[in-house]
């Protein structure tokens, strides 16, 4: 029987935690400081910041929900997201965001392009997307024929790699950053001098210590756990009516079974488990008590 998978403890979690980065980021100020240590400049203050904001300019066009969006009292707006997971798709989803973010700066009717607003979209990521090294790669259009002569079209694109090779090029307090979000202890934030990741971090205990967002953070494991399972069991009702299409009643068995196993995880009760079978699979009852025995007798 395949086992539960064991939730990680809120006060354990890195900021490389999605959950965590959107809590953490809610506060405003820690935004700005996270800005101001990327920039290596301060960022002026944010006049409007949301977590996992949603995009959708149609209900016919996918919706992207974006992890941090904020935009600073000059108008220049930045969208950062975290990555834990390496993705062969990031360079395109990132051109996506991208189109999205400038499609809701522009107000119907205005015809002057020119006052799209200077937009930065940042990815943090655990690993080097590129595969240079570097901690920081930043893209902004350039003529391939002229390499001086730039777009300059107010969109920018930054990736950062908590693991990268070259400290020497980036200042001390990116580097104690990254590797901090990686790492999101006690002892890893006394390391650095930077009182700006001092605030982030004292955020970051705040957050751990809160019985509500423990609960929440409960929550929304349980949901994400479910959801997997749910998804899981649908895979293998299909591969259970393609089994029975081709008549192979062996393969059929193993995947009945592997469904009891999701439901006794779910602690559902025998007929509970009888009646679901009998449901999802169209079982006679007699068919689907012959499962749940043979199942039992193993």
């Amino acid at each position: 029987m395949r086992k539960k998978q064991n939730m990680i403890p809120l006060k354990e979690l890195n900021l490389t935690s999605r959950f965590l980065f959107d809590e953490v980021m809610e506060d405003p100020q820690v935004q700005q400081d996270m800005l101001s240590i990327i920039f290596g400049r301060e960022i002026p203050v944010l006049q409007h910041s949301e977590t996992e904001k949603e995009f959708r300019v149609s209900p016919l066009i996918r919706s992207v929900r974006m992890d941090i969006f904020s935009v600073d009292e000059e108008e220049n707006v930045y969208n950062t997201e975290m990555q834990d997971k390496k993705r062969n798709d990031l360079a395109k989803r990132s051109r996506y965001y991208q189109a999205l973010m400038d499609t809701s700066l522009l107000e119907p009717g205005i015809p002057n392009y020119n006052v799209l607003n200077q937009t930065y979209l940042i990815m943090i990521m655990t690993f080097d997307l590129f595969g240079h090294g570097k901690y920081r790669y930043t893209f902004a259009p350039q003529c391939e024929e002229v390499s001086d002569c730039r777009l300059n079209d107010g969109a920018v694109r930054i990736f950062l790699n908590t693991r990268g090779e070259n400290p020497q090029d980036v200042s001390d307090e990116l580097v104690y950053l990254l590797h901090y979000l990686e790492d999101t202890t006690d002892a890893v934030a006394g390391e650095s001098q930077s009182k700006r990741i001092g605030r982030i971090h004292e955020r970051v205990r705040k957050v751990k210590s809160s019985e509500e967002i423990g609960v929440k953070y409960m929550q929304a494991w349980e949901e994400r756990y479910y959801e997997k399972e749910e998804a899981r069991e649908e895979g293998r009702a299909e591969g259970i009516a393609e089994g029975k299409a081709a008549g192979k009643k062996e393969g059929v068995a193993k995947v009945v079974s592997a469904l009891i196993e999701t439901y006794v995880e779910m602690k559902m009760t025998r007929e509970e488990m009888k009646q679901k079978l009998m449901q999802k699979l169209e079982l006679e009852e007699q068919v689907a008590e012959q499962y749940l025995d043979d199942y039992r007798d193993r």
